[in-house]
């Protein structure tokens, strides 16, 4: 079973940059489809991007597509979210996920959240 611990959230000003890692212990984390997802206060839990088995696919939400980058690395069990040109509206919790299929749907195993606060 994969446990996934989100890290590298934190304060900063509009138009700067954050990294978020996805740490997942378990077997067969190569297996699954991983994404990453956020949720605002009063707001369901959104779509941001995920990442193929391989790391070869990428799908984003319309929201963060140019400025976001998602990407894994099987060999440390990691994934990864590259967010350049944070806006305010870009304040979540963010989440990371695994899927069975591609381009995800139906993920699980959630860990417990990094907190991205973008100030304007």
């Amino acid at each position: 079973q994969i446990q996934l611990i989100e890290s590298g959230g934190g304060l900063v000003q509009a138009g700067g940059s954050l990294r978020l890692s996805c740490a997942a212990s378990g077997r067969a984390f190569d297996t699954y489809t991983l994404g990453w997802f956020r949720q605002a206060p009063g707001r369901e839990r959104d779509f941001v991007a995920s990442v193929s088995y391989s790391g070869g696919g990428a799908y984003y939400a319309d929201s963060v597509k140019g400025r976001f980058t998602i990407s894994r690395d099987n060999s440390k069990n990691a994934a990864y979210l590259q967010m350049n040109s944070l806006k305010p509206e870009d304040t979540a919790v963010y989440f990371c996920g695994i899927s069975n299929s591609w381009p995800g749907a139906e993920f699980r195993s959630w860990g417990p959240g990094t907190q991205v606060t973008v100030s304007s």
